[in-house]
């Protein structure tokens, strides 16, 4: 990991605009106060992230960030030894440094880690709390405000990526979805910059796509991507090479699809 791709530890200082679409807070706040570690389940770009950031502000935590990828390893969250003006010297990863501060430590899209790296975060999530590390040979007891998070997209899950049971049955699960037609209109009007009556259009044109997955989209059309759209808007787009830009474009490659998808931008218009 390169000093650029080092999480980020941020106490959130202004509240993240988030609106709840159910009991979500509760059940966190509820999990939170059990020192339960929380799976958060559902698409691309329906809030996962940002409902994290809401709690670690809501509950005055420390958030601390990780992206999985298939590239990251045990040591890329635990630490390693770097050599610092001449000398070998220990540095914690970003879970070692949420362990030992007592921080929010969110493991975005878990599934995308390779298998033998969540295996380090087994102890952390049942009664020990405890995070080993060999090469320094410390068992480190989790800060008591210590509380880790994981998401990933069900509807990515196949026979090589899909989290293992053992790994599952560890967390408490909230199920995410995208909000309903008056929460999301409200989301992307304020996140976007533009009216109500612009933001009703664009969210009705995600309806209608998340619609016609079968079809062949892997994905429905995001919140964050409505967003998009929303503020290319406001900066003299029109509506309609909007939507093909920020919405169309990124969800497929397929000139079939994108046909249909075109035909829905039409409708709306």
């Amino acid at each position: 990991m390169t000093p650029s791709d080092k999480p980020i530890c941020d106490h959130i200082q202004k509240a993240p605009y988030y609106e709840s679409s159910g009991n979500e807070v509760t059940l966190f706040e509820a999990a939170y106060a059990a020192r339960l570690p929380v799976m958060l389940k559902g698409p691309t770009g329906c809030g996962k992230t940002r409902f994290v950031e809401f709690m670690a502000h809501r509950l005055g935590l420390p958030l601390i960030t990780v992206s999985c990828h298939e590239d990251l390893f045990a040591s890329d969250l635990l630490g390693r030894y770097l050599l610092l003006n001449d000398q070998t010297v220990w540095v914690d990863g970003p879970l070692t440094r949420a362990v030992r501060m007592g921080a929010v430590c969110y493991l975005d899209e878990i599934v995308e880690a390779r298998k033998d790296t969540t295996v380090v975060i087994h102890p952390l999530t049942d009664s020990r709390r405890t995070l080993f590390i060999d090469k320094i040979g410390e068992s480190i007891e989790a800060h008591p405000n210590f509380i880790m998070v994981i998401s990933y997209n069900p509807g990515y899950q196949s026979i090589l990526k899909d989290l293992k049971q053992s790994t599952r049955q560890r967390f408490v699960s909230l199920s995410f979805d995208y909000p309903s037609l008056e929460t999301e209109t409200e989301i992307v009007s304020h996140e976007g910059g533009v009216g109500t009556e612009t933001a009703l259009r664009l969210v009705t044109l995600a309806g209608k796509i998340r619609q016609i997955r079968e079809h062949g989209l892997t994905e429905g059309a995001s919140t964050r991507l409505l967003i998009y759209a929303a503020q290319l808007t406001c900066r003299g787009v029109s509506l309609a090479q909007a939507c093909r830009t920020a919405i169309c474009l990124p969800l497929t490659d397929d000139l079939r699809l994108l046909e249909t998808l075109n035909d829905l931008i039409d409708d709306i218009e």
